[in-house]
C-alpha cells in the first residue's frame, strides 16, 4: 500500500489506536499483521475495492447468506520446506494445507452463488485458482489426525497387515505367560505393567529367578521386579524390525506426496495472502459493526461533509464508561475551504479538529467511519498536522520553534489537493506578533487552495476567517448560565474564549477576576461580550428553531393520521353501499322467483315455467353487461380527462364539492336502511337463538337409546349406539367400534321404534 501521509500525522491523529481496535477481531496472526501494516491508500481504485469489500463484509452481518468462515492455520514454514529439494512434509503439515485448500474453494463457490450480493468481493477473488488435486491429493494420503492411511501404498498396507499378525501372536503369548506364572503365584497384586511401551509381568522380587525372561526394571522400593517374559521377546524383536520397516516405507509416502504438491508452492502462498487479506477486511467489518460505522458517499469533487460524526476512540471510551458522546457535522468545499474554529477551552475544539482528521485518515485507510450514511467524502494527496505541544528536546527546540519548522513544511508541500489541520494556530510567541505571523500562513493556505480546519483564541484570525471570502468563522457553544461547554460545533459565527468565565467556572475568585478585566483593553472585553451576547441570541433562536420543527414534524403526522382515518370511513361507506346493493338485488331476485313458482303451482305447467325463467335470466344477463359496459365506459372517460388537461383548482372543488354530497347521501340512505332493517334482524336473531336454545336443552335431557344415530361433540363421523353401560356408549361406525363417555356424544338421528 503506498500512501504520502506522513508518521508524524498518523501518531497525532492516533491511527494506531484504531488499528489496535480492529486488530481485536483478527482470527489469526498474519491478518494481525496485516492490520497492523495498514496504512492510507494513494491509488483510487484500490482504496475504493478495500472499502467496497468492507462494506459487503459489513452486510454480511445482516442477511442470511453469511460469508462462509475462513479461519486458516499459517503455513509459512510448510511453503518454506517445499522450497527445499528432497525435503518431506509431516502429515500434520498435509492437514494445514488441505484446510487451506478447501477454505478456498468454499469461498470461490460461495462468492460465484451470491456475486450479486457481495460483487467486489468476487472481482477480488476471481484471479485465485480453483483447485481441487490438493485437498483430494492429501486426503488419499493422510487421515484426518495427520497420519498415513493403510492404503496409501500396497507395501504399507501388507506391512500394517503383519504388525497386526505379531501384535495379536503377542498378546497371546503374553496372556498365556501371565496365567501361569499368576497361577503359581509368582506375581504381584498388579500382575502386570507397562516398560518402553512394553507389557512386562510385575514379578515378585522372591521369585524373579523363577521366571524366565528378560528384567526390564523394578519398583521404587525394589519389592516388584518387572520381566518381559521368554516367549515374548522373540515376537517384539520381530514388531521392532517390521516397525522399522514401516517407518521407512511411511517417510517414502510422505516424499512422494511433498513432491506432488511442491510445483503448487506458488498457490500456496497465494491462498494464505488472500486469507490474510479476508481476515482484515473480516477485522474491519467487525470493528465497523461495534462503532456503528458505514461507508459514505466518494465524491470527485473536493469535498467533506460529515454528518454526525463521531470520534471511534472518545466513542468507544465513553461506551464504556456510559456517556453520551456528542456527534459534530461539518463540511469543507469550495465556498467554505478553510474553517476557523474559536471557542472557550475544554469546550471540543481540540477532538473535533482530530474528528475530522481521523475520520479522513480511516476512510482513506480502507476503514469505514462513524458518520450519517448521507455523509460525503473524497481523497486527499496529503493531510497535514500541527496537534499538540511538540516540543523537542533532542533538537532543543522551543514549542514555537518547533511549529515554526512545521509551518514552513506545510508551506512547501500544501497544494490544492491537501487538508491541513492545526491546533491552537499562532500560539507560542507574542500574541501579536505571533497572531501576525498566523494570518499570513493562513492567507498563503488559502491562496494555495488548500483545505483546513484551525482552532484558535486570536481575535485577528476570527476577523480574518469573516473577511476571506471562502473562509468561515465557528465556534463551540458555552452555556453562560451554567458555565458548561455544550460540546456541540456552529459554523458562521465566530465564539468567544470566555476566559472570565471559565476561571470562574474553575474557583478563581472574582475579586482576581475582576482585576484582571481592568487590565485588559476596553474595546477587547466589548468585543468578547458582544460575541457571547451574539452567540447566546444564536443559541436561544437554535431552540425555538428546532421547537418549531418539532411542532411542524408533529403536525403532519396528525394530518396524515386524520387522511388514514377519513380514507377507512370512506371505504366503510362504499362497502356498505355495495352491501346495500346486494341485498336490494337478492330481494328483487327473490321476489321476481316466488312470483315465476307460485304461477307454476298454481297452473302446474312446467313449459311456461322454464320459458319464464329463461326470459327473466336473459333480461338480467343484458342488463348485467350493460352495466358493465357503462362502467368501463366511465372509467376510459376519466383516464382519457386525466390526459387531455389537467383540472383546474377550481374544477377540483366543484368536483370535490359534488363527491362530499354524494357521500353525505349515501350516509343517509345507509341510516334510513338500518332504521328499515335492524328491527326484523333483530326478531330473527331472537328466533333463531329461542330455536337453539330449545334444542340445547332437548339434547341436554334427551336420554340415549340403542340404534340411535351419534356423532363426537368435536367430530364428524356418524355412528349408531350398540351397547350403553352406565355413562359409556359403545358406537359402531361400520369398519370399527369405540367407547366413549355420553356426556362427548350429540344426537343426529333417533332410533326408529
Amino acid at each position: 500500500m503506498q500512501h504520502n501521509i506522513t508518521d508524524k500525522t498518523l501518531n497525532d491523529l492516533e491511527f494506531s489506536t484504531v488499528l489496535g481496535s480492529v486488530e481485536e477481531y483478527c482470527i489469526s496472526d498474519l491478518g494481525r499483521e496485516h492490520v497492523k501494516k495498514i496504512r492510507p491508500i494513494n491509488r483510487s481504485l484500490e482504496l475504493k475495492a478495500e472499502l467496497y469489500q468492507v462494506n459487503e463484509y459489513l452486510s454480511s452481518f445482516e442477511n442470511e447468506n453469511r460469508i462462509p468462515s475462513h479461519y486458516f492455520e499459517e503455513i509459512s514454514t510448510e511453503i518454506s520446506l517445499l522450497g527445499i529439494q528432497d525435503s518431506f512434509l509431516e502429515g500434520t503439515a498435509f492437514i494445514k494445507i488441505a484446510s487451506i485448500s478447501e477454505n478456498i474453494n468454499n469461498l470461490l463457490l460461495f462468492y460465484k452463488k451470491f456475486k450479486e450480493y457481495y460483487p467486489t468481493l468476487f472481482e477480488q477473488s476471481e484471479h485465485i485458482e480453483f483447485n481441487k488435486f490438493l485437498s483430494t491429493k492429501i486426503k488419499n494420503v493422510i487421515s484426518p489426525f495427520g497420519e498415513v492411511v493403510d492404503n496409501a501404498s500396497p507395501s504399507l498396507e501388507h506391512i500394517r497387515k503383519e504388525i497386526n499378525k505379531i501384535r495379536g501372536k503377542l498378546g497371546g503369548s503374553f496372556n498365556k505367560a501371565l496365567a501361569h506364572y499368576a497361577s503359581l503365584g509368582y506375581l504381584d497384586d498388579i500382575r502386570e505393567s507397562v516398560v518402553d511401551n512394553q507389557r512386562v509381568l510385575a514379578v515378585q522380587a522372591m521369585y524373579r529367578r523363577k521366571v524366565n525372561g528378560a528384567i526390564m526394571g523394578n519398583s521404587r522400593t525394589g519389592s516388584i521386579v518387572y520381566i518381559a517374559p521368554e516367549a515374548t521377546l522373540q515376537l517384539s524383536r520381530e514388531l521392532q524390525n517390521i516397525k522399522y520397516e514401516e517407518q521407512e516405507e511411511v517417510v517414502k509416502i510422505l516424499k512422494n506426496l511433498t513432491n506432488d504438491i511442491r510445483p503448487y508452492a506458488h498457490l500456496l502462498v497465494s491462498y494464505q495472502d488472500y486469507l490474510s487479506h479476508l481476515d482484515s477486511i473480516g477485522a474491519r467489518a467487525k470493528y465497523a459493526q461495534t462503532i456503528n460505522a458505514c461507508l459514505p458517499k466518494i465524491v470527485n469533487d473536493k469535498k467533506i461533509y460529515l454528518k454526525d460524526a463521531y470520534h471511534p476512540i472518545l466513542w468507544l471510551e465513553n461506551k464504556q464508561k456510559g456517556i453520551t458522546t456528542i456527534p459534530q457535522t461539518l463540511e469543507l468545499n469550495k465556498t467554505q475551504q478553510i474553517i476557523v474554529i474559536s471557542g472557550p477551552n475544554a469546550g471540543g475544539k481540540s477532538i473535533t479538529l482530530k474528528t475530522i482528521g481521523l475520520l479522513q485518515i480511516m476512510i482513506q485507510s480502507g476503514i469505514l467511519i462513524p458518520v450519517h450514511e448521507r455523509s460525503e467524502v473524497s481523497i486527499f494527496d496529503k493531510i497535514l498536522t500541527d496537534i499538540g505541544d511538540n516540543q523537542s528536546i533532542e533538537n532543543q527546540l522551543s514549542t514555537y520553534s518547533y511549529r515554526l519548522k512545521n509551518m514552513r513544511n506545510f508551506l512547501k508541500r500544501c497544494n490544492d489537493n491537501t487538508l491541513f489541520l492545526i491546533d491552537e494556530f499562532g500560539t507560542g510567541s507574542d500574541p501579536e506578533l505571533g497572531g501576525a505571523l498566523a494570518e499570513i500562513f493562513l492567507e498563503e493556505f488559502y491562496e494555495k487552495g488548500a483545505y483546513g480546519i484551525i482552532t484558535t483564541h486570536y481575535s485577528n484570525l476570527k476577523v480574518l476567517a469573516s473577511e476571506l471570502e471562502n473562509v468561515t468563522n465557528a465556534n463551540m457553544q458555552f452555556d453562560q448560565s451554567t458555565l458548561e461547554p455544550l460540546f456541540t460545533l456552529h459554523t458562521g459565527q465566530a465564539g468567544s474564549s470566555f476566559t472570565f468565565e471559565v476561571a470562574q467556572k474553575n474557583g478563581i475568585p472574582f475579586r482576581l477576576i475582576n482585576r484582571a478585566k481592568k487590565k485588559v483593553e476596553r474595546e477587547k472585553i466589548r468585543l468578547d461580550k458582544t460575541i457571547a451576547k451574539l452567540q447566546n441570541e444564536r443559541n436561544e433562536l437554535q431552540k425555538k428553531a428546532d421547537g418549531l420543527v418539532k411542532e411542524q414534524e408533529t403536525a403532519k403526522a396528525g394530518s396524515k393520521k386524520l387522511l388514514v382515518q377519513q380514507q377507512k370511513i370512506q371505504d366503510k361507506i362504499e362497502s356498505f353501499q355495495d352491501l346495500y346493493d346486494n341485498n336490494q338485488k337478492m330481494l328483487s331476485f327473490g321476489r321476481k322467483t316466488n312470483e315465476i313458482l307460485n304461477k307454476f303451482f298454481q297452473t302446474k305447467n312446467k313449459k311456461e315455467l322454464r320459458e319464464n325463467f329463461t326470459k327473466w335470466s336473459l333480461i338480467e344477463q343484458t342488463k348485467f353487461e350493460q352495466l358493465k359496459k357503462n362502467k368501463l365506459t366511465i372509467e376510459l372517460n376519466k383516464k382519457n380527462d386525466l390526459k387531455e388537461k389537467p383540472l383546474s383548482k377550481r374544477e377540483r372543488t366543484k368536483i370535490n364539492k359534488e363527491l362530499k354530497q354524494r357521500q353525505q347521501l349515501k350516509e343517509a340512505e345507509l341510516k334510513k336502511i338500518e332504521k328499515e332493517v335492524l328491527p326484523e334482524v333483530k326478531k330473527i336473531r331472537i328466533k333463531k337463538e329461542t330455536v337453539q336454545r330449545e334444542k340445547a336443552l332437548f339434547i341436554k335431557d334427551y336420554q340415549f337409546k340403542i340404534n340411535d344415530t351419534v356423532r363426537l361433540v368435536d367430530g364428524n363421523a356418524k355412528g349408531t349406539i350398540e351397547k350403553l353401560e352406565k355413562n359409556t356408549a359403545t358406537i359402531n361406525y361400520g369398519l370399527f367400534t369405540a367407547k366413549t363417555d355420553i356426556s362427548q356424544i350429540e344426537l343426529v338421528k333417533k332410533a326408529k321404534k
